[in-house]
C-alpha cells in the first residue's frame, strides 16, 4: 500500500500544467494557499475544504506517560494537535466507490449504519 509522496514541487507543477500560470506564479499560488491554511490552523480555526475534508486543531490535556525503557512515569504536558477528517466523498474515492460525486441519501446512509 505504499505510494508515491506528492511534494510541493509536484503540486506547483500540477497547477502549472492544469491552470496555465507560469511556474513562478504556480509556485507562489501553492505557497500562498498552504501558508493561509497553516495560519488558520495556528490560530485554532478549523479549515474545511468541501468534498475533501477538514483540518481541526484539538487540545489535549496533560497526562501521565511511561518511559518504555525504565517504566518510570513521566508527565506529558498539554498540547494542541491537528487532526484531518476526510469527507465522505474523499473516503468513497479512496475506497473505489463508484460515483463518488453523487451524495448518498440520508435514509441509505442510516440503513448502512452511518450516523
Amino acid at each position: 500500500m505504499t505510494g508515491r509522496t506528492v511534494t510541493r514541487a509536484d503540486l506547483c507543477e500540477a497547477v502549472y500544467q492544469k491552470v496555465g500560470l507560469s511556474r513562478t506564479e504556480s509556485a507562489s499560488l501553492v505557497e500562498m494557499v498552504l501558508a493561509e491554511i497553516g495560519d488558520c490552523l495556528e490560530r485554532g480555526e478549523t479549515v474545511k475544504l468541501s468534498s475533501f475534508g477538514s483540518f481541526v486543531v484539538r487540545g489535549k490535556g496533560q497526562r501521565v506517560g511511561r518511559n518504555p525503557k525504565s517504566g518510570q512515569e513521566v508527565p506529558i504536558p498539554p498540547r494542541r494537535v491537528m487532526v484531518f477528517k476526510p469527507s465522505n466523498i474523499l473516503k468513497d474515492r479512496i475506497n473505489g466507490g463508484g460515483d463518488a460525486a453523487k451524495p448518498k441519501s440520508r435514509s441509505k446512509a442510516k440503513a448502512n449504519g452511518a450516523a
